[in-house]
């Protein structure tokens, strides 16, 4: 104090430092961090290095350079496999999305009984993918439905030729996995706001054109998220696949996953199987990063109203 002038100091803030704030957050972080890196990085890891060896699954490894990769580039199933694969994801998606949609859209309602047939049709999600390739296999033209009933199915030889393999293929695949898309885009219909169908119900448009011009577009995010598990889960399909059709006829089904269970458990070749493994991977993660860059999913624009 001086003179009639009075002097305060106001008490000095504690000042946190970044590092001091991010601590926290990276604690909660490491239990997953630790799961990837054990259950992800490293196995991944450890394919990219067999990939450039010679193993049979006994004794070590010995390393051959870029034979594996070489021979990948020259054979003609491997070759057909990615394309099959590619056609096979595509089928899924071209199948699965607009069915997911529209069952989701509407399970996300008020309708009567929805809880119920929603409870029912999910049931697939409760089987693994063997459990559903067996119940399909009545599918099988020696002892199946189709041997029975050959008004419906001709022949009845739905495995005998490429393209019937491959519907089958796309049908229980579909069967199996829609249910959990349609889960997915319940659960996005369900966060758009009412108010905007309000506010569309005041200026007369009616259900198709809330459909088209307020739903769609709200689940313009989810529609990315679900194509890109659509797309990896497709690439990386098995269990249908030697359960139902062992990747014949001949080759006509033999997708590259299934290509590489043959190469490693068949030719005793994990080299070759690890240089397959590594395909299908940067193949996903191309698919899924281009999916993600052309719709703007990474800028994470929200489609909430009012954000």
């Amino acid at each position: 104090m001086t003179g009639n002038t009075i002097t305060r100091t106001a008490p000095r803030r504690a000042v946190r430092s970044s590092a001091a704030v991010a601590r926290p957050g990276l604690v909660w972080a490491l239990p997953a961090t630790l799961f990837f890196v054990l259950f992800a990085v490293v196995p991944l890891v450890l394919v990219a290095v067999l990939s450039f060896t010679r193993w049979d699954g006994l004794g070590a490894p010995e390393f051959a350079g870029m034979s594996n990769w070489t021979a990948l580039l020259h054979d003609d199933v491997m070759i057909n496999s990615l394309w099959l694969s590619f056609a096979l994801t595509a089928l899924g998606v071209a199948i699965q999305t607009p069915l997911s949609i529209l069952l989701g859209v509407w399970a996300a309602g008020h309708q009567r009984n929805r809880a119920i047939l929603s409870a029912i049709y999910f049931v697939p999600l409760l089987l693994s993918a063997t459990a559903v390739s067996v119940l399909w296999a009545l599918l099988d033209p020696n002892f199946g439905v189709p041997a029975e009933a050959e008004w419906l199915f001709g022949d009845g030889n739905l495995f005998g030729s490429q393209s019937g393999a491959i519907g089958v293929l796309a049908f229980v695949g579909a069967w199996q996995w829609t249910p959990l898309h349609t889960l997915i885009y319940q659960g996005g219909a369900r966060a758009i706001p009412q108010v905007l169908y309000q506010a569309a119900a005041i200026d007369g448009a009616g259900r198709v054109r809330q459909f088209l011009h307020i739903t769609l577009p709200q689940l313009r995010n989810t529609i990315i998220t679900s194509t890109i598990l659509m797309v990896v889960g497709g690439l990386t399909t098995f269990d249908t696949v030697l359960i139902l059709t062992q990747g014949g006829p001949g080759t006509d089904t033999t997708i590259s996953a299934y290509y590489m269970y043959q190469q490693a458990f068949k030719g005793f070749d994990f080299g070759g199987a690890s240089a397959i493994a590594l395909v299908l991977v940067v193949a996903s993660t191309v698919i899924s990063l281009v999916l993600v860059r052309l719709s703007g999913y990474d800028k994470m624009r929200s489609t909430s109203e009012g954000v």
